[in-house]
């Protein structure tokens, strides 16, 4: 499996030339939002942002080994570009084995984010040999596959019996009549087991992302269309293409780049991205809501929800009746979370069905209800001044 490398060719070219196409994610992320820190469900998924502190130069070298494209210091490092031999390759490193590579070739699609050395960080593959999707951690070693069902966070569909009894996020909804200092609830605050990084937007925006040329995917990544990372991926695009609910503003980015696009074109140019905040996985247990609990964003909010997909993609939708805070937590057995809590005020266009009503014993429309953030989840706000 080769994914054709003309189309990648064009898309490096005009990004070239272009002001910010070029960038790394990171560097466009601080050239359009500088006073906005990368919150940590976003910037685990790119190469360190270290690197990008001060200008360095660019070059461009076509010959044997294809086209190389370099931003670093004059030393091993920084971003490459490799197209030749080795089909095509995007290294974001500091000098030395790991840091994040994008592999299109023999081999298929790698996608690997290191610590400098074999077996650190996080690698997806897509094609090659073994085929088929595989997420490795370096905790398990071995692939991770998630079962196939609608997000809790996509409010058109009902609770299918998993989600009811098995699915985690059950805990993260409740009502916003009980966020207030000494309020206890059970929550379990994990990290996600999909740590598929982000593509540069160049390379994502040559991949097919429709329902129309489904088929056209699967054969560029070599997966079988009965196997389950079909299904999953197919999931994915299907609820990224169906409308929203009544006054929701809905997108998936594909890139950090389209991300923010996105999210400056309905909240403007001076924004805050906040996320969960756990030291490590937490147990179910009970968890009590300190004294701080702070509203942000002035009603108005794009929050983005992790999606199972082989690269980093996020549904991010804008709606109107939407208030966000941050809330203090702590845990029985004395760990704290900063958690970022989002409530619907108007939920009368929601699935009567929909995990939240199950879970809470509560009819739509009628009273306003909130859930936390899983830790790979993230809310804008317009920034306070």
């Amino acid at each position: 499996m080769q994914l054709s490398l003309l189309p990648l060719f064009a898309l490096l070219s005009i990004g070239l030339v272009a002001s910010h196409a070029a960038l790394p994610p990171q560097l466009y992320w601080q050239s359009l939002l500088p006073s906005t820190p990368i919150p940590s469900s976003l910037s685990h998924l790119l190469p360190s942002s270290t690197d990008w502190r001060e200008d360095k130069g660019t070059s461009v070298a076509v010959g044997k080994g294809g086209v190389h494209v370099d931003a670093a210091k004059g030393k091993p490092g920084g971003t490459n570009v490799n197209v030749g031999k080795g089909g095509v390759n995007v290294d974001a490193g500091k000098g030395k084995p790991g840091g994040t590579a994008v592999n299109v070739g023999k081999g298929g699609v790698n996608v690997h984010a290191g610590k400098g050395k074999p077996g650190g960080g996080t690698t997806v593959n897509v094609g090659g040999k073994g085929g088929g999707v595989s997420v490795n951690t370096p905790h398990k070693g071995k692939p991770v596959y998630v079962g196939v069902g609608h997000s809790p966070f996509s409010y058109i569909y009902a609770a299918t019996e998993t989600q009811l009894h098995d699915d985690p996020n059950v805990a993260l909804f409740f009502l916003e009549k009980d966020m207030k200092a000494g309020h206890k609830m059970k929550l379990h605050f994990t990290q996600s087991s999909n740590q598929a990084s982000f593509l540069p937007r160049e390379l994502a925006n040559s991949i097919p992302f429709s329902s129309a040329k489904f088929n056209d995917i699967l054969n560029r990544f070599d997966i079988k269309p009965e196997s389950e990372e079909a299904e999953v991926m197919k999931n994915t695009v299907k609820e990224c293409e169906e409308a929203g609910i009544k006054g929701e503003e809905k997108y998936c980015a594909t890139s950090l780049e389209s991300m923010v696009d996105f999210t400056r074109s309905k909240l403007g140019n001076e924004v805050d991205a906040l996320s969960t905040e756990a030291v490590k996985d937490t147990r179910m247990q009970e968890y009590t809501i300190a004294p701080g609990v702070k509203e942000v964003g002035e009603k108005k909010a794009v929050v983005c929800h992790r999606q199972e997909y082989p690269y980093a993609v996020f549904y991010c939708h804008k709606t109107e009746a939407t208030r966000a805070y941050t809330v203090p937590l702590e845990g029985a057995d004395g760990v704290r979370v900063k958690a970022v809590a989002v409530c619907h005020t108007d939920t009368s266009g929601w699935n009567p069905k929909h995990l939240a009503f199950q879970v809470l014993k509560v009819k739509p429309g009628t009273v306003p209800v909130c859930h936390f953030l899983p830790q790979d989840h993230v809310v804008w706000v317009p920034k306070h001044f």
